[in-house]
C-alpha cells in the first residue's frame, strides 16, 4: 500500500475507511501479520504463567524482600516495568525503578533485586545492566528468549531465568515479558494479583481482540473507529492516573512504531501546566488567539514587521498545520480533582475545535482495566498504519539508525 494521503480531506477519509473495511486490503497491507501478533496477547498471558510455574523462583520470597526492584529493559520491556510501578502504587515499601540505560544507578547493590527483561534476550543495554548486576552481587532474574545472551548471563550468575517464546515483533510481546515480572514482584509481596485476576486479564484481552477483529466493520469496531479518529491529526494522549499513564505511554509508542505517527503523551494534572498550552497554537482550529487583544503600538507591535499577519478573523487552521486530536484515558480510581480537570479540559478542547476521543477504563482490578485499554490502543495503531497506506511491521528508520550507531 503506497497511496499518498496528504491532506486528509473528505475523499481521503472515505478511502481510509474503505481500506479498513475491505478484508483483502487489510491482509495485503499487513504482510508481517502484526494484527495476528496483537491478537496473541491473551495467549501470551497464559503461556507466561506456565513458564513462571516451571521456573525455580524460590530465591524471590516476601521474607527476603529487597530494598528496591530495578527493571532493566527498553521499549515494551521498559513499559512492563512501568506497569509494575503503577500496580505496586505509592504504598509499597519497595521502590520500583525502570532503567533503560546501559548502567545501573550508583546506589544499587546487594540488597536490591534486578530483573533484566528482553524478549529477544539480546538487547545491548539490558545485557550490560544484567552483567553489572551480577558483578555487584544483586539478586538477579532474567526474562527473555531461551538460549539467548541474557539466558547465558543468568546461568553464569546462577540466577533464575523465565523463558519467553518470541512470537513476533518485540513491541507485540508486552504481555509475554510483563507477566513474569509481575509474578516475581507478587512473590516478593510488592503486588497482589492472583491466578483469577490473570485469567480475567486474558479474558479481557480476548474480548477486545474479538471486538477489533479485522472482519468487524469500522462502525462497530472500536479499534478501527479510534484509528479513523486519528487520521490526518496530531494525537495528544493524556492519562489521569498512574495506571492510565502507562496506557498513554504505550499508545504513543505504538503510534510511533506501528503507524509511524508523531504523537505526544502526558498525564493530568501535569499537562494542565504544559501541553494544554498547545490549545493556543496553530494546531488548534479555533485557537484563543482569535479573541486575543490587538497589540498596542510601539516596539512590541509585530503587525508592522514584514511577513507577520495578525488577522485572526478566520477560525480555520492555518495552511500546512495539522489539527490536534486529544485522546483522554479515564480511570475510575482517578483523583476527584483530576476528574474535575478532565471535565474542564474536555470543555476547553471543544471550544478550541480540538477533536476528542475518550477511552474509559473499567474492571475491578487495575491489571484488567489496563489490559482493555492497551489492547484497544494496540489495534488502533495498527489500523491507523493500514489506513495510511503504511506497513505496520516495517521499521526501516530504526534499523538504519542502529547500523549507524553500531
Amino acid at each position: 500500500m503506497s497511496d499518498d494521503l496528504d491532506g486528509w480531506g473528505g475523499a481521503e477519509f472515505v478511502l481510509a475507511a474503505d481500506r479498513l473495511d475491505t478484508p483483502d486490503v487489510v491482509e495485503a497491507a499487513d504482510p508481517g501479520d502484526t494484527l495476528r501478533q496483537v491478537a496473541s496477547a491473551a495467549a501470551q498471558v497464559r503461556t507466561a504463567l506456565r513458564s513462571c510455574a516451571e521456573t525455580d523462583l524460590s530465591a524471590f520470597t516476601a521474607e527476603g524482600r529487597p530494598r528496591a526492584i530495578v527493571v532493566a529493559g527498553v521499549g515494551a520491556s521498559a513499559l512492563a516495568g512501568e506497569m509494575l510501578n503503577a500496580l505496586a502504587g505509592l504504598s509499597t515499601p519497595v521502590q520500583v525503578v525502570v532503567s533503560p540505560a546501559e548502567r545501573l544507578p550508583g546506589w544499587v547493590g546487594a540488597t536490591d533485586a534486578v530483573i533484566a527483561v528482553s524478549s529477544s534476550g539480546a538487547t545491548p543495554e539490558t545485557l550490560a545492566i544484567a552483567t553489572e548486576a551480577a558483578r555487584r552481587g544483586c539478586r538477579l532474574a532474567g526474562v527473555g528468549a531461551a538460549g539467548s545472551p541474557l539466558h547465558r548471563i543468568a546461568e553464569q550468575a546462577r540466577a533464575p531465568f523465565v523463558p519467553v517464546v518470541p512470537a513476533g515483533l518485540p513491541r507485540s510481546m508486552l504481555w509475554a515479558v510483563a507477566v513474569p515480572l509481575l509474578v516475581i514482584a507478587e512473590r516478593l509481596g510488592v503486588t497482589r494479583i492472583g491466578a483469577d485476576t490473570y485469567e480475567l486479564t486474558a479474558t479481557r484481552l480476548e474480548e477486545v481482540s474479538h471486538q477489533c477483529r479485522p472482519a468487524s466493520e469500522s462502525f462497530v469496531n472500536p479499534g478501527k473507529s479510534l484509528a479513523l479518529d486519528l487520521v490526518g491529526a496530531l494525537p495528544m494522549v493524556w492519562g489521569t492516573s498512574a495506571l492510565t499513564r502507562v496506557a498513554a505511554r504505550r499508545f504513543v509508542g505504538q503510534l510511533h512504531e506501528n503507524a509511524k505517527y508523531p504523537a505526544l503523551w502526558g498525564v493530568l494534572p501535569e499537562v494542565a501546566h504544559t501541553q494544554v498550552a498547545a490549545f493556543d497554537g496553530p494546531f488548534a482550529p479555533r485557537s484563543s488567539r482569535l479573541s486575543a487583544p490587538e497589540p498596542g503600538p510601539g516596539a512590541e507591535d509585530l503587525s508592522d514587521l514584514p511577513g507577520w499577519d495578525l488577522d485572526y478573523e478566520d477560525a480555520e487552521p492555518a495552511s500546512g498545520f495539522t489539527a490536534l486530536r486529544l485522546i483522554l484515558i479515564a480511570d475510575p480510581d482517578e483523583d476527584q480533582r483530576v476528574a474535575a480537570q478532565r471535565a474542564a479540559v474536555t470543555e476547553l478542547a471543544g471550544q478550541r475545535g480540538v477533536g476528542i476521543s475518550e477511552l474509559a477504563m473499567d474492571g475491578e482490578h487495575p491489571l484488567v482495566r489496563l489490559a482493555g485499554v492497551i489492547q484497544l490502543a494496540d489495534y488502533a495503531s495498527v489500523y491507523l498504519a493500514i489506513a495510511s497506506g503504511i506497513d505496520p511491521g516495517q521499521t526501516v528508520a530504526i534499523r538504519d539508525l542502529r547500523t549507524r550507531i553500531e
